[in-house]
């Protein structure tokens, strides 16, 4: 696609809701900030609180969570009850897919209580967690022991659970993976009560790969060992800005870290840390990252930036400042780095507070951000949640790293949507075919990025207010998604499931591969006890008898659609 053009469209009429949304920083501001700060104060004192315990007596108490979570699945009656789901409120997830599959009758399972961090083990190099233990509360305690997980995302509230059983990156994901990559062991409790340990080599290694990109539909998870690797104090971060067209951007994007020799495993020439952010259609900005000691940090000369102030300019404003000043150079606190996006929520937050990122804001307020998520989704009700997916684009396409250019240029051409975030994650081969998947032969071309035992991958993330919107024409945010789905069908890439998503069954099993998973739902028997997973994930009302007719369409067939 060469040609940039975007599409001309008719203005668009105003309905009520316009202005509601434009003026929704009032409930923001009086309702939902301070509430959401009172939250996190109080998730930090029961942090803190479990911190202060022994792994033994945190261990205890998990062991005896795990018995009831075994007791409640065992009071089930299939033939009464609804499909098992966890007791957690709709609102709540941070995902911006609406949990309407709560609608129908289920049976639930507290899990509310599976929040403490069980052990970290310095010589395994493992951090053993629950599954609603979040990024914020395993890199307080992990990085003042300069060691990390190998993948954290970036927004304090993502949670272990989350991460696995949907969708985690973070810009060490080219070296690492996706956050389940990075798992080393999943406990489960399955639909007959059992609890098992899944890993990539023991009789439970089908279920191991099963899980990522699961939504929990095979099974209650109760903990996961994860792997750490060592750190240091400080994040030494270069951005470079790069100028030109969209094919330009992406091939400089490319060339940030991933050498054109091939050598990709090489980490004098691999960065630790990569993301870039695209401002406009010709400007965008490269940041690379590779850690460094408190003691290099403090030379004389170096710049640090605590960017985790409340009162610092948001981080995708400050990296933008780039494209003014030309490259430049600072040490940011490894802590504060990684955590970079959560006060601005990459740049969500420009929508939600228009003026939150002036200085006034920032120095009287900005301790109040972020607001949650889940309290922004609590307070829209159901015509501005409609306005949104219809106004609004909060998606991740994954596509092949080569084809990072096509992508750009297609989004471009149907949303305009900008900033957008790049940040590359490796797509491994694995000893079976899982949910996403390499493309068939990748390591016989040899492309920039690409290894013989992965696939180089990019999370092009588009979230904002497409163009046509913010200038007041007609946009139809639906078949926008529709169409990014199809073609992201056709070149071999995936939607992660937490946003809107359109796709009907049969086009959800062309993404995806249906095979391992549809075999670990039959053998460890969560058909008829937990909702498939594109139910799961589809948008609108789930009624009980549509659910149940699936669920048995399953049992009784096989899904031959799986490529």
């Amino acid at each position: 696609m060469s040609d940039l053009q975007a599409p001309l469209r008719p203005k668009r009429k105003k309905i009520w809701v316009d202005y509601f949304v434009h003026f929704r920083w009032i409930v923001v501001i009086f309702v939902v900030l301070p509430i959401s700060f009172t939250l996190y104060f109080l998730t930090y004192l029961g942090d803190v609180r479990s911190e202060s315990k022994s792994f033994k007596q945190r261990q205890k108490e998990h062991d005896e969570n795990v018995k009831k979570v075994i007791k409640r699945l065992k009071e089930r009656n299939p033939s009464r009850d609804g499909l098992v789901c966890t007791a957690r409120k709709p609102w709540i997830a941070v995902g911006m897919r609406n949990v309407d599959y709560k609608r129908a009758r289920h049976f639930e399972v507290d899990l509310s209580a599976f929040r403490n961090i069980l052990d970290i083990d310095k010589e395994r190099m493992i951090a053993r967690c629950e599954p609603l233990v979040n990024m914020g509360q395993i890199s307080r305690v992990s990085v003042p022991m300069n060691l990390a997980l190998a993948v954290v995302a970036e927004l304090d509230d993502l949670t272990v659970g989350g991460l696995i059983n949907g969708y985690g990156i973070e810009g060490s994901s080219h070296i690492y993976g996706l956050f389940a990559d990075t798992v080393v062991a999943y406990e489960i409790v399955l639909a007959d009560g059992r609890l098992v340990r899944a890993t990539k080599d023991n009789e439970y290694s089908d279920l191991f790969y099963a899980i990522p990109w699961s939504q929990g539909t095979l099974g209650l998870l109760v903990a996961a060992e994860i792997k750490l690797i060592p750190i240091k104090e400080y994040m030494r971060l270069t951005y470079k800005p790069v100028v030109g067209n969209l094919k330009e951007i992406a091939q400089g994007y490319l060339d940030s870290f991933a050498p054109r020799d091939g050598d990709q495993d090489n980490p004098e020439k691999v960065p630790d840390f990569v993301e870039t952010m695209i401002y406009n259609p010709t400007e965008a900005v490269c940041m690379t990252g590779r850690y460094a000691s408190k003691e290099e940090a403090k030379k004389k000369g170096n710049v640090i930036n605590s960017v985790g102030w409340w009162y610092k300019p948001w981080f995708y404003q400050h990296a933008q400042t780039a494209l003014k000043k030309g490259e430049f150079v600072e040490y940011i606190p490894t802590r504060e780095y990684y955590h970079r996006h959560t006060r601005c929520l990459y740049w969500e937050g420009k929508l939600i507070l228009p003026f939150a990122d002036q200085w006034w804001f920032r120095f009287l307020f900005g301790w109040l951000m972020p607001p949650k998520v889940s309290l922004l989704k609590a307070t829209q009700g159901e015509a501005i949640r409609n306005y949104y997916h219809e106004m609004h684009v909060i998606q991740d396409m994954l596509v092949p790293l080569y084809k990072v250019g096509d992508a750009l240029e297609w989004v471009h051409h149907e949303m305009e949507v900008y900033p957008i975030w790049l940040c590359p994650h490796r797509l491994y081969k694995l000893p079976v075919k899982t949910m996403i998947y390499p493309e068939p032969g990748f390591e016989l071309h040899r492309r920039q990025g690409d290894t013989h035992y992965a696939q180089m991958y990019t999370d092009v993330g588009v979230y904002y207010a497409p163009g046509p919107v913010l200038r007041g024409e007609q946009f139809d945010g639906s078949e926008a998604v529709r169409r990014m789905e199809n073609w992201l069908i056709e070149n071999h890439g995936f939607q992660p499931q937490y946003a809107v998503s359109e796709l009907t069954e049969k086009n959800f099993w062309r993404m995806f591969d249906a095979g391992l998973y549809e075999h670990c739902r039959k053998k460890y028997g969560a058909v008829g006890t937990f909702m498939s997973v594109y139910y799961k994930c589809k948008k609108g009302k789930k009624t009980e008898k549509e659910v149940q007719e699936a669920e048995q369409a399953q049992l009784e067939t096989p899904y031959a659609e799986a490529d």
